[in-house]
Protein backbone atom coordinates (compact mmCIF):
# COMPACT_ATOMS: atom_id res chain seq x y z
CA UNK A 1 0.00 0.00 0.00
CA UNK A 2 1.63 3.36 -1.02
CA UNK A 3 1.82 6.32 1.55
CA UNK A 4 -0.59 8.21 -0.99
CA UNK A 5 -3.22 5.82 -0.21
CA UNK A 6 -2.70 5.07 3.21
CA UNK A 7 -2.96 8.83 3.60
CA UNK A 8 -6.41 8.77 1.75
CA UNK A 9 -7.95 6.53 3.60
CA UNK A 10 -7.03 8.10 7.11
CA UNK A 11 -8.70 11.00 6.01
CA UNK A 12 -11.76 9.09 4.58
CA UNK A 13 -12.05 7.55 7.88
CA UNK A 14 -11.76 10.44 9.82
CA UNK A 15 -14.25 12.21 7.57
CA UNK A 16 -16.75 9.43 8.09
CA UNK A 17 -17.34 10.17 12.16
CA UNK A 18 -16.93 13.99 12.10
CA UNK A 19 -18.38 14.39 15.36
CA UNK A 20 -16.01 12.20 17.21
CA UNK A 21 -13.08 13.34 15.09
CA UNK A 22 -14.30 17.28 16.12
CA UNK A 23 -14.54 16.18 19.66
CA UNK A 24 -10.98 14.56 19.88
CA UNK A 25 -9.34 17.23 17.47
CA UNK A 26 -11.40 19.90 20.35
CA UNK A 27 -9.78 18.07 23.31
CA UNK A 28 -5.92 18.08 21.65
CA UNK A 29 -6.47 21.78 20.79
CA UNK A 30 -7.37 22.79 24.48
CA UNK A 31 -4.72 21.13 25.38
CA UNK A 32 -2.39 22.26 22.90
CA UNK A 33 -3.51 25.64 23.75
CA UNK A 34 -3.16 25.43 27.52
CA UNK A 35 0.26 24.68 27.39
CA UNK A 36 1.14 27.64 24.77
CA UNK A 37 -0.33 30.05 26.75
CA UNK A 38 1.05 28.99 30.23
CA UNK A 39 4.13 29.25 28.73
CA UNK A 40 3.85 32.60 27.01
CA UNK A 41 2.65 33.74 29.90
CA UNK A 42 6.07 32.75 31.70
CA UNK A 43 7.97 34.36 29.00
CA UNK A 44 6.02 37.60 29.41
CA UNK A 45 7.00 37.92 33.18
CA UNK A 46 10.72 37.44 31.84
CA UNK A 47 10.50 39.68 29.37
CA UNK A 48 9.42 42.49 31.79
CA UNK A 49 11.69 41.45 34.53
CA UNK A 50 14.68 42.40 31.77
CA UNK A 51 13.43 45.24 30.78
CA UNK A 52 12.91 46.65 33.80
CA UNK A 53 16.81 45.40 34.62
CA UNK A 54 17.47 47.15 31.44
CA UNK A 55 16.47 50.24 33.22
CA UNK A 56 18.51 50.12 35.57
CA UNK A 57 21.84 49.39 33.98
CA UNK A 58 23.24 47.67 30.92
CA UNK A 59 23.10 43.76 31.60
CA UNK A 60 26.34 43.11 29.87
CA UNK A 61 28.47 45.52 31.72
CA UNK A 62 30.58 43.97 34.98
CA UNK A 63 32.37 46.49 36.95
CA UNK A 64 35.20 45.29 38.62
CA UNK A 65 36.59 47.03 42.19
CA UNK A 66 40.36 47.10 43.74
CA UNK A 67 39.60 48.46 47.11
CA UNK A 68 41.69 45.07 49.04
CA UNK A 69 44.50 47.46 49.32
CA UNK A 70 46.49 44.21 50.94
CA UNK A 71 45.90 42.35 47.52
CA UNK A 72 48.87 41.75 45.44
CA UNK A 73 47.16 41.93 42.42
CA UNK A 74 46.47 45.31 40.81
CA UNK A 75 44.46 46.78 38.52
CA UNK A 76 46.77 48.06 35.91
CA UNK A 77 47.00 48.38 32.11
CA UNK A 78 48.47 44.87 31.96
CA UNK A 79 45.51 43.81 34.02
CA UNK A 80 43.05 45.64 31.61
CA UNK A 81 44.47 44.25 28.69
CA UNK A 82 44.44 40.38 30.44
CA UNK A 83 40.49 41.04 30.31
CA UNK A 84 39.98 42.05 27.08
CA UNK A 85 41.47 38.63 25.96
CA UNK A 86 38.97 36.64 28.61
CA UNK A 87 36.91 34.38 26.23
CA UNK A 88 33.17 36.21 26.02
CA UNK A 89 34.73 39.63 26.58
CA UNK A 90 33.53 42.81 24.28
CA UNK A 91 35.38 45.52 24.95
CA UNK A 92 37.11 46.40 28.70
CA UNK A 93 38.15 50.33 29.89
CA UNK A 94 39.68 51.05 33.03
CA UNK A 95 37.96 54.42 34.95
CA UNK A 96 40.31 57.07 36.48
CA UNK A 97 39.01 60.10 38.39
CA UNK A 98 41.49 62.44 38.44
CA UNK A 99 39.66 64.00 42.41
CA UNK A 100 41.45 60.83 43.57
CA UNK A 101 44.64 63.10 43.26
CA UNK A 102 43.70 66.45 42.32
CA UNK A 103 40.79 69.12 42.43
CA UNK A 104 40.21 72.23 40.13
CA UNK A 105 38.12 74.39 37.94
CA UNK A 106 36.75 74.94 34.63
CA UNK A 107 36.56 77.57 32.67
CA UNK A 108 34.98 78.84 29.51
CA UNK A 109 34.87 81.67 26.91
CA UNK A 110 36.43 85.16 26.66
CA UNK A 111 38.44 86.05 29.78
CA UNK A 112 37.13 82.86 31.79
CA UNK A 113 33.87 84.49 31.76
CA UNK A 114 31.72 81.32 32.47
CA UNK A 115 33.41 79.07 35.70
CA UNK A 116 33.04 76.27 37.75
CA UNK A 117 33.10 75.50 41.11
CA UNK A 118 34.62 72.45 40.64
CA UNK A 119 35.43 69.74 38.18
CA UNK A 120 34.10 66.12 37.14
CA UNK A 121 37.32 64.70 34.66
CA UNK A 122 37.30 60.92 34.25
CA UNK A 123 39.73 59.27 32.51
CA UNK A 124 38.39 55.69 30.46
CA UNK A 125 40.19 54.15 27.31
CA UNK A 126 38.17 56.43 24.65
CA UNK A 127 38.64 54.00 22.10
CA UNK A 128 37.07 51.63 23.47
CA UNK A 129 33.98 53.85 24.48
CA UNK A 130 31.60 52.95 21.20
CA UNK A 131 32.15 49.19 22.49
CA UNK A 132 31.57 49.93 25.72
CA UNK A 133 27.90 51.58 24.87
CA UNK A 134 28.51 54.78 25.56
CA UNK A 135 26.45 57.35 22.94
CA UNK A 136 27.12 60.40 21.31
CA UNK A 137 24.62 62.96 20.60
CA UNK A 138 26.74 65.16 18.52
CA UNK A 139 30.63 65.51 17.42
CA UNK A 140 32.73 62.30 17.19
CA UNK A 141 35.36 60.28 19.26
CA UNK A 142 38.42 61.96 20.47
CA UNK A 143 41.84 60.97 18.58
CA UNK A 144 44.56 63.50 20.64
CA UNK A 145 45.43 63.97 23.63
CA UNK A 146 44.05 67.44 23.87
CA UNK A 147 40.37 66.33 23.12
CA UNK A 148 37.78 65.31 25.28
CA UNK A 149 33.93 64.43 25.27
CA UNK A 150 31.54 66.07 28.09
CA UNK A 151 28.24 65.23 29.48
CA UNK A 152 24.77 65.89 27.65
CA UNK A 153 23.96 68.86 30.18
CA UNK A 154 27.26 69.74 30.85
CA UNK A 155 27.47 73.71 29.93
CA UNK A 156 24.68 73.87 32.79
CA UNK A 157 27.39 73.81 35.21
CA UNK A 158 28.92 77.21 34.24
CA UNK A 159 28.33 80.20 36.42
CA UNK A 160 28.58 83.73 34.35
CA UNK A 161 31.13 86.51 36.13
CA UNK A 162 29.22 88.94 34.68
CA UNK A 163 26.23 88.39 35.96
CA UNK A 164 25.15 88.45 39.84
CA UNK A 165 24.82 85.64 42.01
CA UNK A 166 21.48 83.84 42.08
CA UNK A 167 21.03 85.08 38.48
CA UNK A 168 24.33 83.77 37.18
CA UNK A 169 23.21 80.06 35.58
CA UNK A 170 20.81 78.70 33.46
CA UNK A 171 18.30 76.26 35.07
CA UNK A 172 17.47 73.66 33.12
CA UNK A 173 14.90 72.67 35.01
CA UNK A 174 12.88 75.80 34.73
CA UNK A 175 10.66 74.21 31.46
CA UNK A 176 9.24 71.69 33.52
CA UNK A 177 8.77 67.91 34.14
CA UNK A 178 7.33 65.39 31.66
CA UNK A 179 5.62 62.58 32.49
CA UNK A 180 8.36 60.15 33.12
CA UNK A 181 10.00 63.34 35.36
CA UNK A 182 12.77 64.31 32.77
CA UNK A 183 13.14 68.28 31.68
CA UNK A 184 11.55 69.71 28.85
CA UNK A 185 11.48 72.96 26.91
CA UNK A 186 15.38 72.75 28.76
CA UNK A 187 16.26 76.54 27.97
CA UNK A 188 19.80 77.28 25.67
CA UNK A 189 23.39 77.19 27.86
CA UNK A 190 25.24 80.18 27.76
CA UNK A 191 27.66 78.84 25.40
CA UNK A 192 27.81 75.48 22.66
CA UNK A 193 30.79 72.94 24.25
CA UNK A 194 30.91 71.42 20.91
CA UNK A 195 34.18 72.89 19.28
CA UNK A 196 34.66 74.97 22.39
CA UNK A 197 38.08 75.56 24.49
CA UNK A 198 37.74 74.48 28.09
CA UNK A 199 39.82 75.20 30.43
CA UNK A 200 41.11 72.90 33.49
CA UNK A 201 42.87 74.81 36.00
CA UNK A 202 44.66 72.30 38.48
CA UNK A 203 45.24 73.16 42.09
CA UNK A 204 48.38 71.83 43.50
CA UNK A 205 48.90 71.33 47.09
CA UNK A 206 51.26 74.41 47.64
CA UNK A 207 48.51 76.90 46.34
CA UNK A 208 49.83 77.37 42.45
CA UNK A 209 47.09 76.22 39.52
CA UNK A 210 47.96 74.75 36.42
CA UNK A 211 46.01 75.49 33.10
CA UNK A 212 45.34 73.08 30.31
CA UNK A 213 43.59 73.88 27.63
CA UNK A 214 41.28 71.16 26.47
CA UNK A 215 38.73 70.91 22.94
CA UNK A 216 35.35 69.38 23.34
CA UNK A 217 35.02 66.83 20.32
CA UNK A 218 31.85 65.26 21.18
CA UNK A 219 28.86 65.73 23.77
CA UNK A 220 27.55 62.56 25.32
CA UNK A 221 24.19 61.08 26.02
CA UNK A 222 23.27 61.41 29.58
CA UNK A 223 23.61 57.04 30.90
CA UNK A 224 24.05 57.26 35.12
CA UNK A 225 24.71 54.02 34.58
CA UNK A 226 28.24 55.04 33.53
CA UNK A 227 28.66 57.39 35.31
CA UNK A 228 27.52 61.11 36.19
CA UNK A 229 30.35 62.56 33.75
CA UNK A 230 27.57 61.84 31.13
CA UNK A 231 25.60 64.25 32.21
CA UNK A 232 27.64 67.05 33.58
CA UNK A 233 31.46 66.07 33.59
CA UNK A 234 34.21 65.79 31.09
CA UNK A 235 35.45 62.03 29.36
CA UNK A 236 38.94 62.15 28.36
CA UNK A 237 41.35 58.90 27.53
CA UNK A 238 42.67 57.50 30.40
CA UNK A 239 46.19 58.23 28.95
CA UNK A 240 46.06 61.48 27.99
CA UNK A 241 44.99 61.64 32.04
CA UNK A 242 47.98 60.18 33.37
CA UNK A 243 50.00 61.92 31.88
CA UNK A 244 48.40 65.09 32.80
CA UNK A 245 48.74 63.46 36.65
CA UNK A 246 52.23 62.14 36.25
CA UNK A 247 53.43 65.75 35.02
CA UNK A 248 51.38 67.72 38.16
CA UNK A 249 53.53 64.92 40.41
CA UNK A 250 56.69 65.76 38.77
CA UNK A 251 56.05 69.43 39.61
CA UNK A 252 55.29 68.78 43.19
CA UNK A 253 58.22 66.26 43.61
CA UNK A 254 55.39 63.65 44.03
CA UNK A 255 56.43 59.69 43.65
CA UNK A 256 52.98 57.70 44.15
CA UNK A 257 51.88 54.76 41.34
CA UNK A 258 48.89 55.88 39.71
CA UNK A 259 46.78 52.84 39.67
CA UNK A 260 43.15 52.46 38.88
CA UNK A 261 40.48 51.69 41.61
CA UNK A 262 37.65 50.44 38.86
CA UNK A 263 37.46 48.71 35.45
CA UNK A 264 34.18 48.77 32.95
CA UNK A 265 33.93 45.25 31.09
CA UNK A 266 31.59 44.61 28.67
CA UNK A 267 30.48 40.93 28.01
CA UNK A 268 29.16 40.35 24.10
CA UNK A 269 26.28 38.86 24.78
CA UNK A 270 23.98 39.01 28.09
CA UNK A 271 24.38 35.05 28.44
CA UNK A 272 28.39 35.12 29.22
CA UNK A 273 28.48 37.86 31.55
CA UNK A 274 28.29 34.95 34.41
CA UNK A 275 31.47 32.94 32.59
CA UNK A 276 33.12 36.36 32.46
CA UNK A 277 32.68 37.54 35.90
CA UNK A 278 33.61 34.11 37.09
CA UNK A 279 36.81 34.75 35.24
CA UNK A 280 37.64 37.75 36.32
CA UNK A 281 37.25 36.95 40.06
CA UNK A 282 39.95 33.77 39.63
CA UNK A 283 42.64 37.56 39.20
CA UNK A 284 41.55 38.15 42.73
CA UNK A 285 39.40 41.14 42.42
CA UNK A 286 35.68 42.04 43.84
CA UNK A 287 33.13 42.45 40.66
CA UNK A 288 29.27 43.31 39.96
CA UNK A 289 26.98 43.09 37.69
CA UNK A 290 23.13 42.89 37.10
CA UNK A 291 23.60 38.67 36.83
CA UNK A 292 23.49 39.05 40.47
CA UNK A 293 19.95 40.18 40.32
CA UNK A 294 18.93 38.93 36.96
CA UNK A 295 19.59 35.41 37.88
CA UNK A 296 17.16 34.59 40.60
CA UNK A 297 14.40 36.65 38.78
CA UNK A 298 15.57 34.68 35.85
CA UNK A 299 15.00 31.37 37.93
CA UNK A 300 12.19 32.19 39.44
CA UNK A 301 10.73 32.74 35.82
CA UNK A 302 11.94 29.55 34.58
CA UNK A 303 9.65 28.04 37.68
CA UNK A 304 6.53 29.83 36.79
CA UNK A 305 6.84 28.60 32.96
CA UNK A 306 7.05 25.04 34.29
CA UNK A 307 4.40 25.04 36.20
CA UNK A 308 2.42 26.92 34.02
CA UNK A 309 3.82 24.41 31.63
CA UNK A 310 2.76 21.81 33.53
CA UNK A 311 -1.02 22.60 34.31
CA UNK A 312 -1.22 22.86 30.69
CA UNK A 313 0.05 19.51 30.20
CA UNK A 314 -2.53 18.56 32.34
CA UNK A 315 -5.04 19.33 29.67
CA UNK A 316 -3.07 17.58 26.85
CA UNK A 317 -3.22 14.48 28.71
CA UNK A 318 -6.50 14.52 28.88
CA UNK A 319 -6.66 15.08 24.92
CA UNK A 320 -4.17 12.36 25.15
CA UNK A 321 -6.42 9.63 26.94
CA UNK A 322 -9.57 11.25 24.55
CA UNK A 323 -7.28 9.70 21.15
CA UNK A 324 -6.68 6.67 22.35
CA UNK A 325 -10.33 6.06 23.47
CA UNK A 326 -11.40 7.11 19.99
CA UNK A 327 -8.52 4.84 18.07
CA UNK A 328 -9.91 2.22 20.20
CA UNK A 329 -13.53 2.54 19.55
CA UNK A 330 -12.71 3.18 15.96
CA UNK A 331 -10.66 -0.45 15.98
CA UNK A 332 -14.15 -2.20 17.41
CA UNK A 333 -16.27 -0.36 14.83
CA UNK A 334 -13.67 -1.48 11.61
CA UNK A 335 -13.36 -5.26 13.13
CA UNK A 336 -14.24 -6.55 9.36
CA UNK A 337 -12.49 -3.52 7.50
CA UNK A 338 -9.22 -4.57 9.35
CA UNK A 339 -9.87 -8.70 8.60
CA UNK A 340 -10.59 -7.76 4.79
CA UNK A 341 -7.74 -5.65 4.60
CA UNK A 342 -5.47 -8.79 5.99
CA UNK A 343 -7.06 -11.11 3.64
CA UNK A 344 -6.25 -8.91 0.73
CA UNK A 345 -2.68 -9.34 1.85
CA UNK A 346 -2.77 -6.25 3.05
CA UNK A 347 0.81 -6.12 5.34
CA UNK A 348 0.67 -5.67 8.80
CA UNK A 349 3.20 -2.48 8.93
CA UNK A 350 0.45 -0.30 6.62
CA UNK A 351 -2.16 -1.49 8.95
CA UNK A 352 -0.30 0.22 11.97
CA UNK A 353 0.60 2.63 9.62
CA UNK A 354 -2.89 3.80 8.82
CA UNK A 355 -4.06 4.26 12.56
CA UNK A 356 -0.93 5.55 13.61
CA UNK A 357 -1.38 8.32 10.53
CA UNK A 358 -5.25 8.86 11.73
CA UNK A 359 -3.87 9.60 15.38
CA UNK A 360 -1.02 11.85 14.19
CA UNK A 361 -3.32 13.66 11.75
CA UNK A 362 -5.49 14.29 14.48
CA UNK A 363 -3.26 15.93 16.57
CA UNK A 364 -1.59 17.71 13.90
CA UNK A 365 -5.23 19.08 12.98
CA UNK A 366 -5.85 19.83 17.17
CA UNK A 367 -2.14 21.45 17.35
CA UNK A 368 -2.31 23.99 14.11
CA UNK A 369 -6.07 25.13 15.74
CA UNK A 370 -4.32 25.34 18.98
CA UNK A 371 -1.41 27.45 18.02
CA UNK A 372 -4.34 29.56 15.83
CA UNK A 373 -5.91 30.31 19.29
CA UNK A 374 -3.25 30.62 21.22
CA UNK A 375 -2.66 33.20 19.01
CA UNK A 376 -5.42 35.57 19.31
CA UNK A 377 -5.51 35.13 22.93
CA UNK A 378 -1.70 36.32 23.11
CA UNK A 379 -3.05 39.61 21.07
CA UNK A 380 -6.32 39.90 23.32
CA UNK A 381 -4.06 40.00 26.30
CA UNK A 382 -1.41 42.31 25.32
CA UNK A 383 -3.79 44.47 23.52
CA UNK A 384 -5.58 45.08 27.16
CA UNK A 385 -2.25 45.22 28.58
CA UNK A 386 -1.12 47.96 26.21
CA UNK A 387 -4.15 50.20 26.79
CA UNK A 388 -3.99 52.27 24.38
CA UNK A 389 -6.60 50.86 21.51
CA UNK A 390 -6.69 48.00 18.81
CA UNK A 391 -4.81 48.88 15.75
CA UNK A 392 -2.22 47.00 13.32
CA UNK A 393 0.78 48.75 14.73
CA UNK A 394 -0.37 47.57 18.42
CA UNK A 395 -0.91 43.77 16.76
CA UNK A 396 2.35 43.59 14.93
CA UNK A 397 3.89 45.21 18.55
CA UNK A 398 2.65 41.96 20.48
CA UNK A 399 4.47 39.74 17.83
CA UNK A 400 7.49 41.87 18.06
CA UNK A 401 7.62 43.46 21.23
CA UNK A 402 9.40 47.50 21.51
CA UNK A 403 11.12 49.24 23.76
CA UNK A 404 7.50 51.36 24.52
CA UNK A 405 5.61 48.12 25.05
CA UNK A 406 5.93 45.16 27.74
CA UNK A 407 4.09 42.29 26.64
CA UNK A 408 2.01 40.04 29.19
CA UNK A 409 2.40 36.87 26.97
CA UNK A 410 5.11 36.15 24.34
CA UNK A 411 4.92 33.34 21.96
CA UNK A 412 8.42 32.61 20.57
CA UNK A 413 8.82 31.13 17.18
CA UNK A 414 10.27 27.76 18.66
CA UNK A 415 7.41 27.32 20.87
CA UNK A 416 5.24 27.84 17.71
CA UNK A 417 7.17 24.86 16.30
CA UNK A 418 7.48 22.52 19.71
CA UNK A 419 3.96 22.86 19.83
CA UNK A 420 2.93 21.61 16.68
CA UNK A 421 6.06 18.44 17.10
CA UNK A 422 4.55 17.70 20.71
CA UNK A 423 1.10 17.56 19.26
CA UNK A 424 1.83 15.03 16.39
CA UNK A 425 4.01 13.28 19.04
CA UNK A 426 0.76 13.19 21.58
CA UNK A 427 -0.94 11.82 18.94
CA UNK A 428 1.05 9.36 17.10
CA UNK A 429 1.90 7.90 21.22
CA UNK A 430 -1.73 7.62 22.02
CA UNK A 431 -2.41 6.23 18.50
CA UNK A 432 0.27 3.25 19.04
CA UNK A 433 -1.23 0.95 21.41
CA UNK A 434 -4.40 1.02 19.68
CA UNK A 435 -2.44 0.42 16.26
CA UNK A 436 -0.76 -2.91 17.99
CA UNK A 437 -4.23 -3.96 19.01
CA UNK A 438 -5.71 -3.52 15.27
CA UNK A 439 -2.44 -5.69 13.81
CA UNK A 440 -3.40 -8.10 16.47
CA UNK A 441 -6.71 -9.02 15.04
CA UNK A 442 -7.26 -12.53 13.13
CA UNK A 443 -8.38 -12.00 10.32
CA UNK A 444 -10.33 -14.83 9.96
CA UNK A 445 -12.16 -14.47 13.19
CA UNK A 446 -12.95 -10.74 12.54
CA UNK A 447 -14.54 -11.33 8.96
CA UNK A 448 -16.70 -14.08 11.17
CA UNK A 449 -17.33 -11.87 14.36
CA UNK A 450 -18.92 -9.32 11.36
CA UNK A 451 -20.87 -11.54 9.63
Amino acid sequence: MRKRDILHLCLQNLGRRKSRTLLTVLGVMIGCCAIIIMVSLGFGTQEAQEKMLANMGDLTIINVYNYNTGSENKLDDATVNAFRNIKGVKAATPKLDMGQYYGGRLYAGANRRYATYWANVIGVDTASCEDMGYELIEGSWPKKADEILVGQYFAYEFRDSMRPEGMNYVDRYSGGWDEEGNPINIPDAYFDPLGTTITLEIQLSDGRSVANDLKVTGILKEDWNRGGETSYGITMDVSAMRSLIEKMMVQENIKKEISYNEVYIKAKDIDLVADVQSEVKTYGFETWSMESIREPLQKEAQQKQLMLGGLGAISLLVAAIGIANTMIMSISERTREIGIMKALGCYVGNIRAMFLTEAGMIGLIGGIIGIIVSLIIMIVINLVAFKSGFSFANVLLCFTGGETVTRTSVIPLWLVAFAVVFAILIGVGSGYYPANKAVKVSALEAIKSSE
